[in-house]
């Protein structure tokens, strides 16, 4: 394995490359070294599209899970909704389903004739024992509550996450020119439920790095792997840059909102907004003015 360090602020995180090989020999060197990552993130081509066609790509995703549940707690596996939900019945017996995650965008240029497609499916699978960690999307009222033991329940994030596809002038900071390029925000909400600091997030087909990147911001670190030399050194590239400032924005755009906009509550968090009291309108007794006269045709005037 190669070593990469790298550093975010005054905090200096390792963030490993294993040297470009197919994602299977990655499991390997995994087992090998005795690793047990946390979270293993499968973002494999989605036989559709970039990436061509497998033959049996049933059997491969299957053997993904298997070696991924074999290693870690939690396993995150991307793909179109068309083609992964067939793939919740082959989840291993030692894991289950957690969440069907949705990537909504609203900005794909699809020049497709009909529906333009707006998501990728994400399916969380877990161990019974694996721990969720909701807490890391608190505000800073939600915070105060939970320290004075106020905090009535844990408001996580949602399980549909909107954030844009990285083109033309959308996240230009993060575009690296990789087609299947993942958002900073939309990784970082997987990896801040399923980690702590600390904790190693495994990659076995990286692409671009976008885990790389998240483990540096938030501590986190992470074996990457690609079976492309080119993207190893695109993802290699891309983790030296400053991402100092980028854990304050994440949080400002990931957390649960100090404020709802406009002022006005959300009902579907009472804890944070409680509703305001309901007072009664006053009741205006009809004098006989008001009363008007009932003519023979039933119409009332005044």
């Amino acid at each position: 394995m190669s070593n990469l360090r790298v550093s975010a602020g005054n905090s200096a995180d390792l963030v490993e490359f294993l040297s470009p090989r197919d994602v299977f020999q990655a499991f390997d060197e995994a087992d090998n070294c005795g690793l047990r990552p946390k979270v293993t993130i499968l973002d494999p081509w989605y036989n559709k599209g970039v990436g061509g066609l497998m033959d049996d790509y049933d059997g491969f995703i299957r053997q993904l899970l298997v070696r991924a549940c074999r290693i870690s707690d939690h396993v995150f596996l991307w793909g179109f909704p068309e083609i992964i939900g067939p793939y919740v019945r082959l989840i291993p017996s030692s894991h289950t389903l957690v969440s069907w995650l949705t990537w909504y965008y609203k900005n794909n240029p699809s020049v497709i004739r009909g529906w333009r497609s707006s998501q990728n499916a994400c399916l969380h699978i877990a161990t019974p024992e694996a721990t969720l960690y909701p807490e890391n999307f608190l505000n800073r009222i939600q915070k105060e509550k939970l320290k004075a033991g106020k905090l009535r329940y844990m408001p996580g994030p949602t399980s549909v996450i909107e954030n844009a596809l990285l083109i033309g002038f959308v996240g230009k900071d993060e575009q690296t020119g990789h087609p299947a390029q993942k958002p900073v925000a939309l990784y970082d909400k997987l990896i801040r439920m399923t980690t702590s600091e600390g904790d190693m997030v495994f990659d076995p087909m990286c692409g671009s790095g976008t885990t790389g990147v998240v483990a540096i911001i938030r501590n986190r670190r992470a074996l990457l792997n690609d079976i492309e030399v080119d993207y190893v050194a695109m993802a290699k590239e891309r983790l030296m840059k400053d991402y100092r400032g980028w854990a304050e924005r994440l949080d400002e755009i990931g957390n649960n909102p100090d404020k709802p906009k406009g002022g006005r509550s959300r009902p579907e968090d009472p804890e944070l907004f409680p509703p305001a009291p309901i007072s009664k309108a006053p009741t205006i007794k009809p004098t006989r003015r008001s009363r008007g006269t009932q003519p023979a045709n039933g119409r009332q005037q005044l």
